[in-house]
């Protein structure tokens, strides 16, 4: 075991510790492959930072869909995720270091150049404290990093720590936020005007999510050492001693959300993955970095903690903080992949292989790791924002194994980014992996990360610096360790809050596993990943569930709750559920798990709540999922994706195995509404028609007439996008619509104006109308692939669909079910709080799930009808160019 005493034995420790594995692992992969792949990320980097130079800088982020760039209050409103945007080119910033250690250093100089010259950080703008801490401040930090390195080295010899000058200001600007008698900051703050109540929208909330407040130190601590003012470490230590402070005693715990006022916990479930993750990480890392002994001994009791109640290897489960042999919820979210690799830091290896491979099998399961998963690995939200913490991972375990089943990993991550989020300018979101439909949006993160990740793992030792010198934070910029001895004597230490408390002290052995011992047979990592392979394989049927001892039978489901069953009632009762009839009609449902006849009992009573609350969303939206609208012709050859809503009549695109593949034309007149004039044209094709003055149904028969093949209805609702409204489907129009043979589609504004635009331009466009989008061989199967999609575009097997939606149950006619849509859910906690739940809300963090609705065409008045389509498209084009003003003089 290598032993660490000192914090200047880190380099060393860190060293060590990648580099001590058997000899007798085989070099699958050879060493011509691997810089094939170093050289394929690193054109994915130039495509995708290229894009945002090209199109959207100085702008914070990249639209890739429309190849522009994302300005804040210009575009409408995402809610908390536009808080990372503070108009100071975050994607530019939060790339730097990035730029170094790709070995980009021209790139890099002027980019550093850019920063300094063009960046302002004064600006009356509300942003969150976390996100602008570990993006922005993080990235003038790695950024300076570099440009010392580069300086020391003979280049850049210009640079007088302007980036650190800036890294300082930045700081001040967030310190207000700090303001607090806890110390734990606030959320937001005003880049101007700091925390000043209404008047500069900040100072109001009461809450914050224990990794905002608990991952700070790294950033603040390094800004302190490398400024030589101790301010900055200081507030960050004490925020983290409050945290500490408030652990839950018993479970050594932490919950999910916490007044910043008061301290008592807002939610008390506990994870690792959303609202807490980074927490766990910076006290691992802030003791790697700053060599303060209490910073581990907090870690490793939080991580003993972790592994007793949360680890079900290989699933992370969340609990209740003072019952955390309870669960508080039957799926994991997608941030959560961080955390095999900061084991593989804490040493622990074995959990970290199995819960790794459980992820990578629902990657391959999906194409990528959804937003959220069930326990049975079904899609819970289907969102997938290009997040980087599994290709973390990835390379956090090759690195300690040298186990080449993890570069297939990742040449796994480098196709499917190639196959399914690349797009002509640069890499789109993954709207919903089930369907292939694409997100306008590209965040920082995907450059300041997943770049980074995936050439480390193919670069082998051709790198322009010793990556061991230095840290990765959460947002993996590079802070070196020599920090660790630099000047911190008027910096507060911590308090030893553990004194007088019974401590194990086996759980503070400063240890690290030597690799040459713990994988002495190369078998030995193949096979803890067999059996969690053949799980995930087989988990598309739920597994069984917990029987109540005193029932004998499986517990209730919610699917097959009916309200009148007194037998049903009974089983509420005995979960601990009560029933409350409202005046409206509504049913209300309540848990008291104490009053539950057993703790299994209040387990399936927990899991039947959250099922309802699922099962109430989902029949207030649609029954059917999103379909996609995938452009096939030139210059896009099935690169971008759309989100589409399905109709209730019409051909049913998930029976079809090729869906239908046409050009599109528009409509005359565009509402559809009346015979059309230009069926000629019409026949043969899809057509284009304007949402809007009759019912859908009629509309799908004047096209269907006219000889069309199939239809896409465009929202007359201008600004409207799936970004941020549920997806809409098509209802009938009262009467029998089995006459409407051909498949009809519905698109947003924002959807619909991407294939106008395109039909604008390149005259001909050809469309793909399918359940989900198609992998771009299969498109071109028997013609010549185009040239440009040759390189990465092998196909794998299609892998099942493993979503959610559970298949619609029948009851008998004598007792009718529960009308989900008419209950609303309460749970109430231990401490008789009760939280009200109209639906099923995200982690914070996270992207929001959507909801589909089934809604019926409103009649519309206008005069859209005798608009012809040269006069619509003058005015798609005057109103473009006067966006196009708008963005230049708001940035």
């Amino acid at each position: 075991m290598w032993m660490l005493h000192s914090a200047k034995m880190l380099p060393a420790f860190l060293l060590l510790f990648f580099t001590g594995t058997s000899s007798r692992l085989s070099e699958a992969m050879s060493r011509d492959e691997k810089n094939k792949l170093r050289n394929q990320v690193l054109e994915m980097f130039d495509h995708a930072y290229q894009n945002y130079m090209d199109h959207a800088y100085p702008a914070d982020e990249l639209m890739p869909l429309t190849c522009r760039g994302r300005v804040r209050g210009l575009e409408p409103s995402r809610g908390d995720v536009d808080d990372a945007l503070g108009k100071f080119s975050l994607t530019l910033i939060d790339t730097l270091d990035t730029l170094a250690l790709l070995n980009k250093t021209t790139e890099f100089e002027s980019a550093v150049r850019r920063v300094v010259t063009d960046v302002r950080l004064d600006n009356d703008i509300v942003v969150s404290v976390f996100e602008t801490n570990i993006r922005v401040l993080g990235g003038l930090l790695g950024g300076h990093s570099m440009a010392v390195m580069f300086k020391e080295s003979g280049q850049m010899l210009w640079y007088q720590d302007e980036l650190l000058h800036m890294a300082k200001d930045l700081g001040l600007r967030l310190l207000p936020a700090f303001n607090t008698s806890s110390g734990l900051p606030y959320p937001r703050v005003n880049l101007r005007f700091g925390v000043r109540g209404p008047e500069t929208r900040t100072g109001t909330e009461t809450d914050t999510c224990t990794a905002c407040a608990g991952t700070i130190i790294l950033e603040f601590a390094a800004l302190s050492r490398f400024t030589g003012d101790p301010t900055f470490e200081a507030h960050a230590r004490r925020a983290l001693d409050f945290l500490w402070e408030k652990r839950q005693r018993n479970s050594n715990l932490v919950g999910t959300t916490i007044n910043i006022h008061s301290g008592e916990w807002v939610r008390r479930d506990s994870g690792v993955g959303a609202g807490i993750d980074s927490y766990y990480e910076y006290l691992m890392k802030a003791y790697i970095l700053l060599g303060d002994d209490q910073f581990l001994q907090r870690f490793n009791t939080h991580y003993a903690s972790i592994m007793k109640y949360i680890s079900q290897p290989p699933l992370l489960l969340d609990v209740h903080i003072h019952k955390p042999l309870l669960p508080a919820r039957t799926w994991m979210d997608s941030l959560l992949a961080f955390f095999p690799g900061l084991q593989v830091l804490k040493g622990d290896i074995r959990p970290a292989i199995e819960t790794h491979e459980m992820l990578y099998q629902v990657t391959k399961k999906h194409n990528f790791l959804p937003e959220a998963f069930t326990t049975d690995f079904r899609v819970h939200w289907a969102q997938h924002p290009l997040r980087p913490e599994f290709a973390e991972s990835t390379y956090f375990l090759y690195k300690a194994t040298r186990d080449p089943y993890y570069l297939e990993v990742g040449r796994t991550i480098l196709e499917n980014l190639n196959r399914f989020a690349r797009v002509p300018c640069g890499f789109a979101a993954m709207k919903d992996v089930r369907t292939g439909s694409h997100e306008d949006r590209m965040d920082s993160f995907f450059l300041a990360e997943m770049f980074k990740y995936l050439f480390l793992l193919f670069a082998e030792e051709d790198l322009p610096f010793n990556v061991e010198d230095y840290i990765f934070t959460t947002e993996a910029h590079l802070l070196p360790l020599s920090l660790s001895t630099a000047s911190n004597s008027q910096a507060p230490t911590l308090v030893n809050n553990m004194a007088g408390e019974e401590l194990d002290d086996s759980n503070f052995e400063w240890t690290c596993p030597n690799t040459r011992l713990l994988f002495p047979d190369p078998a030995f990592p193949r096979n803890l990943r067999e059996p969690i392979r053949s799980a995930v394989d087989k988990s598309c049927p739920r597994p069984t569930t917990h029987r109540d001892p005193g029932m004998g039978r499986p517990p209730l489901r919610a699917q097959d709750f009916m309200a009148n069953n007194p037998e049903h009632l009974e089983l509420l009762r005995r979960m601990g559920v009560s029933l409350i009839h409202l005046k409206d009609g509504r049913v209300q449902l309540v848990q008291h798990a104490t009053q539950a006849v057993s703790a299994v009992a209040a387990e399936d009573g927990l899991r039947f709540m959250q099922e309802m609350m699922e099962l109430s969303s989902q029949q207030q939206k649609e029954q059917l999922p999103p379909r996609a609208v995938q452009i096939v012709s030139h210059p896009f050859f099935g690169r971008v994706v759309l989100t589409a809503g399905p109709a209730q009549f019409g051909m049913d695109l998930s029976k079809s195995s090729s869906g239908v593949r046409g050009f599109v034309t528009v409509a005359e007149p565009y509402n559809g509404c009346s015979v059309l004039s230009n069926g000629e044209i019409v026949a043969g094709r899809i057509a284009l028609l304007q949402r809007g003055q009759c019912m859908f149904a009629e509309k799908a028969r004047h096209i269907q007439k006219a000889g069309a093949i199939g239809g896409i209805v465009i929202d007359d609702n201008e600004g409207s996008s799936s970004d941020t409204a549920p997806l809409f489907q098509m209802a009938g129009d009262g009467r029998n619509t089995d006459d409407v043979t051909l498949p009809l589609l519905f698109l947003f504004h924002k959807e619909g104006n991407i294939l106008l635009e395109a039909l604008k331009e390149y005259r001909e466009v050809e469309v793909l109308l399918s359940d989900k989008a198609r992998d771009r061989e299969s498109i071109f199967k028997g013609k010549a692939l185009p040239a440009t999609l040759l390189d990465g575009s092998v196909d794998g097997a299609e892998e099942e669909d493993c979503s959610t939606e559970e298949k619609e149950h029948t009851s008998p006619a004598s007792s009718d079910p529960v009308d989900q849509s008419q209950v609303t859910v309460q749970e109430q906690t231990t401490d008789d709080s009760v939280v009200r739940q109209d639906s099923v809300q995200p982690v914070e963090g996270l992207g929001s799930y959507v909801p589909v609705d089934v809604g019926e065409e409103p009649a519309v008045d206008g005069d859209h009808s005798s608009q012809s389509v040269d006069s619509l498209m003058a005015d798609w084009e005057e109103d473009l160019e006067a966006f196009k003003q708008m963005e230049k003089e708001e940035l």
